[in-house]
């Protein structure tokens, strides 16, 4: 059939209506005259005789029945409708049009027939004429029918059909209607919702900013489109790591912060092009596909940075090659000085211990895989609308929502004693509380506010404690005359957030944690416990092959060993040491497992700094230890982290999620132990505002799944690393204990006395 305008086809239908109007007068004009022609004449007799009377009118009938068409005694009423009809409205866009051919009837042939006339006659019919166009034939040429065209509203009928817009409009508002909501267009929006759109990633932005030691940083921020617009969903700050030694040089330090800058500037580089650019249009849900995207970009620019690093070594060899070829004379004496010049005690004293491994070198913007890969499983979360910690659970267990969900137990930095001060203690770093598995998160951290505010009372300078043992009489001084000062206390807090002190040995800090807590009537190794952070590595000496654990005294790491062993059968509520060897230290690390991995935990963390050398072939690439501190820096991925802990849960480590030393008030760390289900949490002190929000997240979390009823009490398990090599056969290779001449000189009897301590070390002890 010929296709045919909307306002072609109006024309049509107003020729037929003109046509049923005349026809309609015409009826009833002739049935008005037919029923006053039969009306009959009446004659009523009179006593005066028979008198005319007037026709009587005729009985007005029913009025017609909605639907019928109007009949020869149809009112006026229905004519003025059909007039009205007749003066439709004009043609416009959702003017519905007519289905099937427009119907033959007696109006539309005179119009036909003065069109075919018109054929006939070889004259084009007008468009002006009261008539209408003729028809275009329903056939092509080929014999198939013409189809119809679709006009605008027809088209958004089949658009809103395909996409079944009025079955679920029905069935939003069936549902919607028993329960009478307050916000009904709000019920709608959360109705259709389901049906959008999964959100994809539209722009990523990297910004340069402050951590919390205010060194700089990476902050990334993700925008998805949802529902047809842009929307900030998230953002992440990553955590800043130096290696840089307290004590190191200044022209050092400088070219680390030149460093640090050159590689924050490259990672906002990083993110703002290269990442922006790969990952849009991906759904930040997908995080395997995300993290196995930044880990081939990652892989690339790395490939690209060996090749110039090979390129420019290639030019300084042949720059030396050039400079020796002409001054051959000039380096031929120093090697001869070189080789004649060490000696005999010191070589040997270098083959007594193996080598440091080389520091892994950081790739600079490395930070922007991180930061991303945190990024997108932050705006993974917030789009599913569930914790980050959550998240982080299902991609860990294939999409299995844990039925019970155990919090990590914090460990609280409470001392930190600086390895570089004037004092003589270097071996411990920090002292930190582990709040007993039977109390709640809450109440850990609020025991561990009291001994902390006790500590700082006993802590104060001489001068301002209202004691009166401490006046300035002959008495007092007296009194204090044979008495040892406590610890001093130096007048700032750590970047790690508590108190720095400065201690002359080892059992120092120990004895006056235990003196704090019996004051507040707690009991070490019941109501709290204790963990030291060794940092052993900070301490070896190389050219003697030993760790110097005080001023002038050093150790090897046999004798590492024995004093660690002694340390824990005199302090039995340490339960956990971190670092107490070297990492290539690897004999010892198994002798000291076989001998106290049954009492506390040895956790290596200097080991696991880096986590792309933790993983080789399926295998944990760490020394024999009861578990390992991960830190979330640099190139690590949230994939890596999930891969990781996996195995280390296989192979009995426990894992524990540490803070670097440069935080941020980015509290996703917290929602990452919880998720990837670590025994241990370390954050720092109970000050500086990076690391309380970080206590205040753990508290959050446990008070949403006490309320949920998902919450698992943790245990306290030591690994018996006895039963797979007998401590016998291991602690034979020790040599034994070295004479008491090379023993450091015995050390003045401490100043503050406990009641509650266990007996003296034997004479031969190496305990210092």
């Amino acid at each position: 059939m010929a296709m045919e305008f909307p306002a072609v086809q109006l024309m049509r239908e107003r020729y037929r209506l003109t046509g049923r109007l005349l026809e309609l007068k015409s009826t009833c004009s002739r049935h008005s005259d037919l029923e006053g022609r039969k009306q009959p004449l009446r004659a009523a007799p009179t006593p005066h005789g028979v008198q005319k009377t007037k026709p009587t009118a005729p009985r007005p009938s029913n009025r017609a029945r909605p639907g019928a068409a109007p009949g020869p005694g149809c009112s006026l009423a229905a004519l003025w409708q059909l007039r009205a009809l007749y003066r439709g409205p004009r043609p416009g866009p959702c003017l519905r049009q007519p289905e099937g051919p427009l119907p033959r009837g007696r109006a539309s042939r005179p119009g036909q027939r003065r069109a075919r006339l018109s054929r006939e006659r070889g004259r084009p019919w007008p468009s002006s004429r009261r008539g209408l166009p003729p028809p275009s034939p329903a056939m092509e040429p080929g014999g198939r029918r013409r189809q119809r065209p679709r006009g605008p509203r027809q088209e958004a009928a089949d658009y809103y059909r395909g996409h079944r817009v009025p079955e679920r409009m029905e069935e939003a508002l069936n549902a919607l209607f028993p329960q009478r909501p307050a916000d009904l267009y709000g019920e709608l929006a959360n109705y259709f919702s389901k049906f959008s759109k999964a959100p994809v990633i539209c722009r990523l932005v990297g910004r340069k900013v402050l951590d919390g030691v205010g060194q700089p940083t990476l902050e990334v921020e993700i925008y998805c489109t949802v529902k047809n617009y842009e929307k900030r969903i998230c953002s992440t700050v990553m955590s800043s790591h130096s290696q840089i030694p307290e004590n190191a040089l200044c022209e050092t330090t400088e070219a680390d912060e030149k460093e640090r800058n050159d590689a924050v500037n490259t990672a906002v580089e990083w993110v703002n092009e290269s990442l922006n650019t790969m990952l849009r249009d991906l759904k930040p849900t997908d995080q395997c596909k995300v993290d196995k995207m930044l880990g081939e970009y990652f892989t690339k620019k790395a490939e690209e940075k060996k090749e110039i690093q090979k390129q420019e070594e290639e030019e300084e060899a042949a720059a030396t090659l050039a400079l020796t070829s002409s001054t051959p004379s000039a380096t031929a004496l120093p090697g001869k000085k070189k080789a004649a010049k060490p000696g005999k005690k010191v070589a040997a004293a270098e083959r007594m211990i193996p080598p440091a491994e080389p520091v892994e070198a950081v790739l600079c913007g490395s930070s922007a895989i991180g930061g991303t890969s945190l990024a997108i499983a932050k705006a993974g979360a917030t789009i599913s609308h569930i914790p980050l910690y959550l998240h982080i659970a299902l991609l860990k267990c294939n999409q299995d929502s844990p039925k019970e969900i155990t919090l990590p137990l914090p460990m609280v930095t409470l001392l930190n004693c600086e390895k570089f001060s004037p004092a003589k203690l270097k071996l411990v770093k920090e002292v930190m509380l582990i709040p007993p598995v039977q109390l709640s998160r809450k109440q850990g951290i609020e025991r561990v506010l009291d001994i902390q505010k006790e500590m700082m009372r006993l802590l104060e300078p001489p001068g301002k404690a209202s004691s009166p043992q401490l006046a300035d009489g002959k008495k007092g001084r007296a009194r204090n005359t044979g008495k040892k000062a406590p610890p001093q206390v130096l007048k700032r807090m750590s970047h790690l957030g508590c108190l720095i002190m400065e201690c002359d040995n080892l059992e120092q800090p120990l004895l006056l944690m235990q003196t704090a807590c019996n004051n507040i009537g707690l009991e070490l190794g019941t109501d709290i416990y204790l963990a030291i952070n060794c940092a052993a590595h900070e301490l070896m000496d190389y050219v003697k092959g030993k760790y110097e654990i005080l001023t002038g005294t050093f150790k090897s790491p046999d004798e590492m060993v024995d004093m660690y062993v002694e340390l824990i059968n005199k302090f039995p509520f340490i339960i956990a040491l971190i670092d107490p060897l070297r990492k290539e230290d690897r004999q010892q690390w198994n002798n000291i497992c076989c001998a106290l991995g049954s009492k506390c935990y040895l956790i290596a963390e200097d080991a696991a700094t880096y986590i792309s050398k933790l993983k080789i072939d399926q295998s944990i690439n760490i020394p024999t230890c009861s578990g390992v501190v991960l830190k979330y820096i640099n190139q690590t991925k949230v994939s890596d982290l999930i891969e990781l802990t996996g195995l280390l849960d296989g192979q009995r480590h426990i894992t524990i999620l540490g803070s670097p030393d440069g935080e941020s008030s980015d509290d996703s760390l917290v929602d990452l132990a919880v998720g990837l289900g670590a025994r241990f949490i370390k954050l720092g002190g109970l000050s500086r505002g990076e690391r309380v929000t970080k206590y205040n997240r753990l508290l959050a979390i446990e008070e949403e799944l006490a309320k949920n009823r998902t919450l698992r009490e943790a245990n306290l398990e030591f690994i018996a690393f006895a039963e797979e090599s007998p401590p016998e056969k291991q602690l034979s290779d020790v040599p034994p204990p070295p004479k008491q001449d090379s023993l450091p000189p015995q050390l003045p009897q401490p100043a503050l006395q406990v009641r509650s301590l266990p007996a003296q070390l034997p004479e031969n002890s190496t305990l210092t």
